[in-house]
């Protein structure tokens, strides 16, 4: 399998590192970058086939992964229309619909794509849609090149990548906001910066680990560290006064919101 990438940004650079770290060579992957800059960064870190215009990248492709802001989607798919064939066209912008990128780039073979900022630790979470004309090896396909960059979880739904976005797009900065809040309420207890930065990030790292290992739901571990009338209990009260639960809920909703306004509008480009 042959893999072109539109753009060579951040997510380009976790999955093509997590790709050459499961076995794919750099010589089944190439880029289209426009920066000369960026051009240079992945043939020195890579090695792989770093080019300026499309049609060179895509010669003899199988798979095209559309690796650009959603606002420049729409002129990309545009000017790709005329050079692709038979390739699978992967999408990992955030909000534009599989219709609307079939629509620009003519190709029905589309799958989209959610990652997450964890990829670049190739420890993200992907959602992914296929449209109809996809195959079962072009799914095959999106999965190994998704799955190189962590876990993965296909949708019967389009509508579904919106609360995808929502929660495990989006949800890196809510764990980032969680952990800022926390080194703040350790510097105001007496630490020094870097003490509570590395308390945070240990107890945040640690209690994830102990429930992505673990088979009991997250509420009971929470009800486990809970002692009665302890020092835990009167944390969590305080959350709870003030509601914090559900302005996370809330929180979640207005993102989903905000991700299918993105479709609505970037849909609506000619």
């Amino acid at each position: 399998m042959n893999i072109c990438f539109i753009g060579g940004g951040n997510m380009a650079t976790a999955l093509i590192g997590g790709l050459l770290g499961k076995g794919f060579t750099a010589g089944q992957i190439s880029v289209v970058e426009i920066s000369a800059d960026n051009r240079a960064r992945l043939q020195r870190d890579f090695a792989v086939h770093a080019v300026e215009h499309p049609a060179e990248g895509l010669s003899g492709s199988d798979v095209v992964v559309c690796a650009v802001k959603p606002q420049q989607l729409r002129e990309v798919a545009q000017q790709l229309a005329p050079m692709l064939g038979k390739q699978l066209l992967i999408s990992i912008a955030a909000g534009v619909r599989a219709d609307d990128l079939a629509r620009w780039s003519g190709s029905q073979a589309v799958v989209r794509a959610m990652p997450n900022t964890p990829a670049l630790i190739q420890s993200g979470m992907t959602g992914l849609y296929a449209m109809p004309a996809v195959t079962a090896a072009q799914r095959e396909q999106a999965q190994s090149i998704l799955a190189a960059a962590g876990e993965t979880l296909w949708l019967q739904d389009e509508a579904m990548l919106d609360a995808v976005t929502a929660i495990s797009g989006s949800g890196p900065a809510y764990v980032f906001y969680f952990i800022e809040a926390l080194q703040q309420a350790a510097c105001e207890l007496g630490f020094n910066a870097e003490d509570a930065r590395r308390l945070s990030l240990a107890t945040f790292l640690g209690a994830s680990k102990l429930a992505a290992c673990s088979d009991e739901d997250v509420s009971v571990l929470r009800a486990r560290v809970t002692s009665r009338n302890g020092t835990t209990e009167r944390a969590l009260l305080s959350l709870a006064a003030n509601r914090v639960a559900s302005h996370i809920v809330q929180a979640a909703h207005a993102a989903a919101a905000r991700a299918k306004e993105m479709g609505d509008e970037l849909g609506a480009q000619s």
